[in-house]
């Protein structure tokens, strides 16, 4: 089967944290036999930035960031069984949406694939006439990467058929564990891009336990950080291509996952990062969100704080040989539940469920 995939970026993970999502779950789909063109727009100097080339396993077409140009990439949606507009591509969604539904042959599966369900549901609840929720009718299937029932029965009471979760996973290809480099060592590493959600937190789970344990070093990675005042033993290093997150995530004693706001209220959401960081065998400390114990049991495969008290006080009694131990842990976790060839498996039965009862429906 065709897929025609309209998202942020495949080639670039610059400004685009989905991009190791896409890659992961769209090669295991191509290893399936799906036939994959991924169309990105030119926008936010994303393919000034490119950290890998276009793979062999999906065509991927670069349109300029004009509405000419997204009105003829869309013309080819026409030609795939499987039409997915994916949220946050950047550069007119809501007519990127109309275009694409409007050009899907009536008999293609059409899928939003929505990578940040707690926002974009936000969104939908405060504006009853959002292009998106009229278009609901239109949408055979919601796949989102993470949210649980919240996220489900938020969906269909919005008017969505039906909506799946497809969570985050390892692409142990990828993500793999790798020697330490001395250029990252930390005590503790974060990192992610400076978000308006995410700076409280932050501060909170990061900033803060840095100024609590002034002989302990603390390694910030992702854009955006440079004029944010913090304490000397943080280290600021800016903006980390994918091919240096293996070595970012196996050289700290420790690694921080900091869920955005929205997503740990909602829950149930675990940020690529913390499959990434397994895969690299490190010892992760991940902020509390619901539904963590799915996919790493507490304690033993990952560390877990409430606040940055917490952190403070993890990263005060942990040895080396605890955090070795953690990460062995969550690494054999992941491998054994959560890369994406199991969640291509998933989505392989959705895809082939809904084909099916299309086929019946017809006769």
């Amino acid at each position: 089967m065709k897929i025609a995939f309209y998202g942020s970026s495949l080639v670039s993970a610059y400004w685009n944290g989905a991009a190791t999502y896409y890659r992961g779950l769209l090669r295991a789909l191509a290893q399936k036999g799906y036939d994959i063109t991924f169309y990105e727009p030119d926008v936010y100097d994303r393919q000034r930035n490119r950290d890998i080339d276009p793979p062999d396993w999906c065509r991927v077409v670069v349109y300029d960031g004009t509405v000419d140009a997204l009105k003829a990439v869309t013309v080819r949606a026409a030609g795939a069984d499987i039409v997915v507009k994916a949220s946050g591509v950047g550069f007119e969604d809501d007519l990127l949406l109309k275009e694409v539904l409007r050009n899907a042959q009536p008999t293609a599966l059409k899928i939003l694939w929505d990578v940040d369900a707690p926002a974009t549901l936000a969104e939908l609840r405060a504006a009853s006439g959002h292009p998106l929720r009229q278009a609901l009718s239109k949408i055979d299937l919601v796949l989102t990467y993470g949210g649980g029932d919240p996220v489900v029965n938020a969906y269909r009471a919005l008017g969505a058929a039906n909506c799946v979760p497809v969570y985050n996973a390892l692409d142990p290809e990828t993500h793999h564990p790798v020697p330490a480099q001395p250029r990252f060592n930390a005590d503790l590493g974060f990192l992610g891009n400076r978000l308006p959600d995410r700076e409280t937190r932050v501060e909170q789970f990061f900033l803060e336990p840095a100024v609590r344990l002034p002989r302990q070093t603390f390694l910030l990675g992702g854009s955006g950080w440079q004029d944010k005042p913090m304490s000397d033993n943080v280290r600021s290093i800016g903006h980390v291509s994918t091919r240096d997150h293996n070595a970012f995530n196996a050289t700290p004693k420790a690694v921080l996952n900091i869920s955005r706001a929205s997503m740990a209220e909602n829950g149930f959401s675990p940020a690529t990062r913390v499959f990434e960081a397994a895969g690299a065998e490190a010892c992760l400390i991940t902020d509390y969100w619901e539904g963590i114990d799915l996919f790493l049991k507490p304690g033993e495969e990952v560390l877990v704080a409430r606040d940055g008290q917490d952190v403070a006080e993890i990263l005060s009694g942990l040895t080396q040989e605890r955090a070795n131990a953690i990460g062995k842990s969550a690494l054999a976790r992941v491998l054994s539940e959560h890369t994406y060839t199991h969640r291509a498996d998933d989505v392989d039965a959705i895809f082939r469920a809904h084909a099916g009862a299309r086929m019946e429906a017809a006769e």
